[in-house]
């Protein structure tokens, strides 16, 4: 493998921080699953437009290829590699109290974490083999759940038409991911072991095996955000009993893309803020001072439709989970009462 042919297109992180000493420090390193320098950086090489560049393993690749991805991390969330993630899954910490204005403003809320199983290479080199036993675990600790958590698991291999026109309408079913994921890995075999759970009450939703091996996701309409907050910690709570994640003390929960590490969480709303929407300035000042990030309705590179915005938390990791909901639900109320003011 040589240094790769980085052109002035490439302003990734990956592309910031693989020196070339860096790259042949790591450049015949591997982990215990056969990853590579070479398979952590090829969706940054062919994907120029990159924001971050690079894919891990598993998390052993964290510390085998960590002259690279401590500085992405570091670059990325303002953590270096002496700090420690501390996780917090108590509800009752989090003060989010509804009110009439939340529910005004808010059309859905929505909050999904990433998981990984324990002793499991992750999506960007797991085995057909390995994919399979994934499905198998997951969906039979799911079919086990009760109550408001009590549901279906639809596979995606040989879905009928019916069953994905339903999926679709409820905007629950997913795709192969984009070129980036593509040349990550993380779009072999498609869609051989991929499925999607819900419960009855269409509330609460787990894919399995698509960019992490489990996103957990409690959502509904209207603001009430610590509701979908506990159904959320309710159901990892739950699937804990039944399997164990992959976890590390220096970094949280681990992901194969380093964005989501910590928390892996993304604490969400759709919410009608036509005047401020007409003040961006205004708009991204207080996004910034509650660490909160602005997209589209139809996701990141996406626009406002009809004065609606997906506003979410930007931190993951370094901060707790309730750290998370809070900075996202204070955030929300600031913006609330300005869009008032106009």
């Amino acid at each position: 493998m040589n240094y790769p042919n980085f052109t002035t297109e490439h302003k990734s992180l990956m592309r910031k921080y693989l020196t070339k000493d860096v790259f042949e420090e790591l450049k015949d390193k591997k982990t215990l699953n056969n990853f590579t320098l070479e398979n952590a950086i090829n969706s940054g090489v062919q994907n120029p437009d990159s924001g971050i560049g690079a894919y891990v393993g598993d998390q052993e690749s964290y510390t085998v290829f960590a002259s690279l991805f401590d500085k992405i991390i570091e670059d990325y969330h303002g953590f270096t590699k002496d700090d420690t993630h501390k996780s917090n899954l108590n509800v009752d910490d989090l003060d989010a109290p509804l009110n009439d204005d939340l529910d005004k403003y808010i059309v859905s809320t929505r909050i999904r974490v990433g998981r990984n199983l324990d002793n499991m290479p992750l999506g960007t080199s797991i085995s057909i083999k390995q994919r399979a036993e994934v499905e198998s675990i997951v969906s039979n600790a799911l079919s086990s759940l009760e109550d408001d958590l009590k549901g279906t698991y639809y596979s995606l291999d040989g879905m009928s038409e019916e069953i994905s026109s339903s999926l679709i309408k409820d905007h629950f079913l997913f795709k192969a991911g984009d070129r980036f994921l593509e040349t990550a890995g993380l779009n072999r075999d498609w869609p051989k072991s991929r499925g999607i759970y819900h419960n009855d009450n269409k509330t609460f939703l787990v894919w399995i095996n698509e960019e992490d091996e489990l996103r957990i996701i409690s959502m509904q309409n209207g603001g009430d955000i610590k509701t979908v907050f506990a159904r959320l910690i309710k159901a990892v709570k739950e699937l804990e009993k039944k399997m164990s994640f992959s976890y590390s003390e220096h970094l949280g929960y681990i992901t194969s893309c380093p964005t989501n590490l910590g928390t892996a969480m993304r604490a969400s709303v759709h919410i009608k803020l036509p005047n401020l929407s007409n003040d961006m300035d205004r708009f991204q000042e207080i996004a910034n001072k509650y660490f909160l990030q602005i997209r589209g309705i139809d996701g990141e590179h996406s626009k406002s439709v009809g004065g609606v915005f997906d506003i979410s938390n930007k931190r993951r990791l370094g901060v707790t989970e309730v750290q998370c909901v809070q900075d996202m639900y204070d955030g929300v109320i600031a913006l609330i009462e300005v869009e008032k003011s106009l």
